[in-house]
């Protein structure tokens, strides 16, 4: 059956154009119930079993999708006009629910009433677009009611109130959501439910403990109009919230439209906003502009005290007008006042869920057996919130989950709803546990279709790999890898050979993972949703699973993969002579140094001269086998021993001799060597416990390693940029701003460092001219200058234009990531456009989409920082676990300064931490100030001071100053 539906467009020349929408109805689209006798029963999804079969509207999946989430609820059938409302009204909760639905455990079914000739329905004269799609959802109910014969009830589950009527009236039952969920008598799904707002004032009066007193603690959201004419005008300023990890009474707002980014400071400034929400701000009077250096650390034994408490002015203006001398909290030379703001209204909220406990002391309870209880979140930055619960006395000694429903500006506190119980506090699986859901990282095991994807085991290369006409035979390549000890997931190797004329042929091997993962499957969109594999200190989570990670693709030695080869070629006589003699070619398979690929994707090869000068290059798909599998320590320790001449270990010589040549080249462009933190701990085997912590040590085989998967990446982004403009995947890293650069200024002109930042060669110059009395002090240096900086982004090529491709760290115009497509999804679509870019794959139609690729990069960009996250969010629990038996004095550096304090650095354990010198009991008394010009805080009789640098002795302790939240504590000795 045909249906047209005409309406009249405007076009961009002005002209007006009548456009006719052909819809067509079908009659043979099944309802999924194996109970009928009507339709086909093979695709049924819903139960036989089942008794009641649910209809759900849309609002009750736009806020109950917690409740859908649980195994108890099931027999669901989901429209597909309620789906495509959920898409275009919130595309989280429409990726949850399409779980739920291609989950094959659960009995949810999506059926096509929009496409079924007897329940589509036509907009009627005057009805809007909502009372349409309700109208819409109860013809299918009654459809579905008469459909079955009554052999199932039917029942339409809607909080809408006129919906709910109008179903009454004609024949359908329909029941709100706690209606049906008592009927269960499952207490605990009850508290699942999103509370009607209407109950926020109940909640609050229980917590306030005076429902007669209510009073506005919050200033109004203004509406959305309101905003989009304040930003036209600039009145307003749009950007995301960032709260302090340390102080949640501080945030700030990254401001396009001044070009700064704006402090908030207090809850009432912040105004129920919450950590990566979109809010417009607006400025206040400069007379009001915090000092970011003046604002204070704030320990948790102080959040529950009333918002504003922990401001430090910032200046003589706004300071008690009192000298130094007289004992004044302040900033001495406080010029460097920010731009500071209040906020007016929320443009997109960023609300999850959050993994937390309950406080011990609950409030007073309610009725009908509901306990009232505040919820702590385990992340410091967001506040507590209020739910109601019928389990109170099962989940005080729990790590939960709970979710945000509303935030009612009488309340202190936001309300929200338990949704499930992780495990027990303290328990590290648990923790470990609440690591990956608050970064939103998928630990799930992969699903059947997702496996069924993987080639058959065990797998080995056939003569259909060796024949086919693009891919070459390099088995008799000396090819090894080198990565951190254990790894199992190789992705990456070399082979090096010195040639006849005293130059070096140089390949670099990658694991030929889009042999097996192919565009538009199950696994291939897992792979794209997951992004990359995450890095805990105690295991790993798979982007792709371990068949192919451990097996299948990784370069493993003695086994035979295939590789896809990145190839710096010598002249066509050269490789005449090299394939007739089975000379193997000087190629590095180079392994990235925390994961590895079965197969070899790319083999990047090269001609280079003694001084690392490359002289043509290439790319093939191949056969490799590996001839070593070397660990850091393995091949570092090869190359220092100078009794050893064997090959691989002379192979090895010559490659640290040819990436020497290649780093110094690329600092001499102005390329960065910056430093960061990284943690390294020794874990029992047995109950993977920390047994020791330290920094990780870099040696010049991570180094050499480096430096050939730097040239291949950038070999392979200037080949497939030059064949694909418009839609080729590279990494850009913007150049730091001068705003951004100003914290490392203060502190180098505080020592009587000069440090030049006008480009990245004169910065790259000044960092190694900053050599401190201590070996450590250039390695401090460089960590603050790393900290200045952004973080380097995945973009699509046409999104930009070539001068914003920069990649400031490396001083490369283009780059991007090929070298490791097991844990990286950008590599594999990499390797998709280096594969098509030489003729032997067609592009996949995902890449004529600009929009798509985009969203892809959006996605891989959001899922390598929740990656970095979680990583270090592992490293503090672990940590923490290992200083809870194990308290030690140590040796810290300051790095940062604050009004009662000041944070440090621990080198021998690479931890980063608060010290206190100003109490709880002491707040305010003025013992001590700021001097923003010389980086010190200072005593107010001038007897003492510390500066930034400066080394101390500090102690180092676990303490649990709120239950259920034990940190780490550092104290002066």
């Amino acid at each position: 059956m045909l249906h047209n539906k005409s309406f009249v467009k405007k076009t961009k020349g002005g002209k007006v154009m009548k456009q006719v929408r052909e819809h067509y109805l079908r009659d043979d689209i099944y309802c999924g119930a194996p109970s009928c006798t009507v339709c086909d029963s093979s695709g049924a999804r819903l139960s036989s079993s089942a008794s009641t079969i649910l209809v759900v509207d849309t609002n009750v999946v736009l806020n109950q999708i917690d409740l859908l989430e649980n195994s108890a609820i099931d027999d669901v059938v989901v429209l597909s006009i309620v789906l495509e409302e959920v898409k275009n009204k919130n595309m989280s909760v429409y990726n949850r629910l399409r779980a739920i639905c291609s989950n094959s455990n659960r009995k949810f079914f999506v059926f096509s009433n929009e496409y079924h000739r007897d329940t589509y329905v036509k907009e009627m004269s005057g009805e809007t677009k909502n009372d349409r799609n309700d109208r819409a959802i109860r013809v299918a109910t009654q459809w579905y009611q008469k459909h079955l014969g009554g052999a199932v009830k039917v029942l339409l589950v809607t909080n809408d109130k006129e919906n709910k009527r109008k179903a009454s009236e004609e024949g359908i039952c329909a029941e709100t959501v706690e209606s049906y969920v008592k009927s269960l008598d499952r207490p605990d799904l009850l508290d699942l439910l999103v509370r009607p707002s209407s109950e926020d004032a109940e909640m609050a009066d229980v917590e306030d403990h005076r429902p007669s007193k209510r009073k506005v603690i919050y200033s109004e959201h203004k509406p959305m109009s309101e905003i989009t004419s304040g930003l036209h005008r600039g009145i307003y300023h749009q950007g995301k919230l960032r709260v302090n990890r340390y102080n949640p009474f501080e945030a700030y707002v990254g401001s396009e439209s001044i070009g700064d980014e704006i402090i908030i400071y207090g809850r009432s400034n912040m105004n129920r906003a919450f950590d990566g929400d979109i809010v417009a701000v607006e400025l206040l009077p400069e007379d009001q502009w915090q000092g970011e250096k003046s604002l204070s650390i704030v320990g948790e034994e102080d959040e529950d005290e009333d918002e504003d408490v922990h401001l430090a002015p910032n200046s003589a203006d706004d300071a008690p007008r009192t000298t130094p001398q007289q004992g004044s909290t302040g900033v001495i030379n406080a010029g460097s006042s920010r731009p500071s703001g209040r906020i007016v209204g929320i443009i997109k909220r960023n609300w999850h869920s959050y993994c937390g406990s309950l406080e011990p002391m609950p409030m007073p309870g309610g009725s009908r057996g509901v306990a009232y209880a505040l919820f702590v979140s385990k992340d410091r930055r967001f506040p507590k919130i209020r739910i109601q619960t019928r389990q109170l006395e099962n989940l005080l000694d729990k790590r939960i989950m709970v979710s945000v429903d509303s935030w009612d500006r009488q309340s202190r506190y936001p309300s929200g709803h338990y949704v499930r119980t992780i495990g027990d506090i303290g328990d590290r699986d648990t923790e470990s546990e609440v690591v990956l859901i608050e970064n939103d990282i998928n630990s799930r095991p992969f699903s059947a279709q997702v496996l069924a994807c993987l080639p058959p085991l065990p797998w080995s290369v056939s003569s259909e790999d060796l024949s086919i006409p693009f891919r070459q035979d390099l088995r008799h390549l000396r090819v090894f890898s080198v990565d951190p000890p254990g790894c199992k997931d190789i992705d990456d190797a070399l082979h090096c050979y010195a040639l006849p004329n005293g130059n070096f042929e140089v390949g670099v091997h990658i694991a030929d993972v889009t042999n097996f993962v192919f565009p538009g499957t199950p696994l291939d969109d897992e792979a794209s949703q997951r992004g990359t594999s995450v890095y805990l200190v105690e295991r790993r989570i798979d982007m792709l699973p371990k068949p192919l990670t451990e097996d299948v693709c990784s370069l493993r030695s003695d086994v035979e993969r295939l590789a896809f080869s990145v190839i710096w070629v010598p002249s066509a006589d050269y490789w005449e002579f090299i394939f007739s003699k089975k000379i193997s070619t000087l190629a590095f398979c180079i392994w990235v140094h925390t994961h590895r690929f079965a197969l070899a994707l790319f083999m990047y090869v090269q001609e280079m001269t003694p001084e690392a000068d490359i002289i043509s290059t290439r790319y093939t798909k191949s056969v490799i086998k590996s001839a070593a599998a070397l660990s850091y320590v393995e091949a570092q320790a090869r190359m220092d021993d100078s009794r050893l001449m064997d090959p691989v270990t002379t192979d090895l010589r010559n490659m640290n001799s040819l990436a020497k040549k290649m780093r110094l080249r690329r600092i001499e462009r102005g390329a960065l060597t910056l430093a960061s933190a990284e943690v390294k701990f020794q874990i029992d085997t047995e109950t993977h416990d920390p047994l020791d912590i330290g920094m990780y040590q870099i040696r010049e085989a991570n180094q050499m390693v480096e430096e050939f998967m730097l040239a291949a990446n950038v070999s392979v982004a200037q080949q497939i940029l030059k064949s694909f403009p418009l839609c080729s995947l590279l990494r850009r890293h913007p150049t730091p701003t001068k705003e951004m650069l100003e914290p490392l200024l203060r502190v180098s002109a505080a020592i009587g460092l000069n440090l030049d930042v006008s480009s990245s060669k004169a910065l790259a110059d000044s960092l190694d001219l900053a050599v401190g009395g201590d070996p450590y002090f250039n390695k401090l240096i460089r960590i603050l200058a790393t900290r200045c900086m952004s973080q380097a982004v995945y973009f699509c090529s046409g999104d930009l234009s070539p001068p914003e491709y920069h990649h400031y760290g490396l001083a490369t115009p283009l780059y991007t990531h090929f070298t490791s497509p097991i844990r990286r999804y950008a590599d594999v679509i990499v390797h998709r456009l280096l594969a098509a870019s030489i003729g032997i794959s067609k592009l996949p139609s995902v890449f004529q989409d600009r929009l798509q690729l985009t969203s892809i990069a959006d996605n891989l960009n959001y899922r390598h920082r929740n990656a970095q996250m979680a990583g270090r969010a592992s490293v503090e629990l672990h940590t923490l676990i290992y200083f809870r038996k194990r308290p030690t004095d140590t040796e810290a550096r300051i790095v940062k300064i604050r009004s009662n304090g000041f944070f440090v650095f621990v080198p021998k354990y690479g931890i980063e931490g608060p010290v206190y010198l100003t109490t709880r009991a002491e707040k305010g008394s003025g013992e001590w100030y700021v001097d923003e010009q010389e980086q010190k805080i200072k005593k107010m009789d001038g007897s003492f001071s510390y500066s930034i640098l400066q080394t101390v002795q500090i102690h180092m302790e676990v303490v649990e100053p709120q239950p259920n939240r034990p940190k780490l504590q550092l104290t002066l000795i």
